[in-house]
């Protein structure tokens, strides 16, 4: 059984806990606080990042992106239709540039911000960092989630999925990215009706249910968190 070093806030941790539900893998969790950089930790990940997978004893692979096509070489290739990745190229390409996109950009230039200030500064003791949120940056992720929200849309309007007609890993990661936004009560879902009624999709998937269970300690989540028809 594979075990996952993962936060419920964050969003590459919760695309692995994505996958591993997908592809119907036996996991156990351990939540790991990546600011307290323990000895331990660092010595599975010197970078000191989530998620980490133990695949084995001793045996460790590290990283949102890098995971996802770990359990895609090692699971997806036996799941035929029901696999995340396509198996051609210039669909697995846009699969590909869609999950960099919500893990690596929408990442750096809204999640980290709004989860930092909001949730881990919150967490933190003051010789980690810990602290009041600071509301200039905020304001700034905030301003962007507006922009990567609309292309989201886009997206979903002009596609039956978010990279083509069949559901991908790129899906798994979007919805991971929202998900952690979602909690917070971050997102305006009037203004984007049509990534509302993609993100209700992917609410209502039975792989999406155990992120509906999480709580951050001193932070309920959202009145709509936990609506499938929200």
């Amino acid at each position: 059984m594979h075990t996952l070093y993962h936060h419920p806030m964050s969003a590459s941790s919760r695309y692995i806990r994505l996958l591993l539900a997908e592809y119907a893998q036996s996991v156990g969790f351990l939540e790991e606080k990546p600011w307290e950089r323990r000895m331990e930790f660092l010595q599975i990940n010197p970078a000191g990042t989530l998620p980490v997978l133990m695949v084995d004893e001793g045996q460790f692979v590290s990283g949102g992106v890098v995971i996802g096509e770990y359990l895609d070489e090692t699971c997806g290739a036996m799941m035929r239709e029901k696999r995340l990745l396509s198996e051609k190229s210039l669909e697995r390409a846009e699969t590909r540039r869609l999950i960099e996109w919500f893990l690596s950009k929408f990442d750096a230039e809204v999640t980290r911000y709004i989860v930092q200030e909001r949730v881990f500064k919150q967490l933190m003791r003051a010789e980690e960092g810990g602290g009041a949120p600071d509301s200039n940056i905020i304001r700034a992720a905030r301003a962007n989630l507006k922009n990567h929200m609309k292309y989201l849309s886009a997206l979903v309007s002009s596609r039956d999925w978010l990279a083509g007609n069949t559901i991908s890993a790129a899906d798994m990661a979007a919805a991971a990215a929202i998900s952690v936004l979602d909690y917070l009560g971050e997102i305006q879902w009037e203004d984007e009706p049509a990534a509302k009624d993609w993100f209700a999709r992917m609410k209502s998937r039975p792989s999406y249910r155990p992120l509906l269970a999480d709580k951050v300690m001193g932070l309920p989540p959202s009145s709509h968190y936990i609506d499938l028809d929200f």
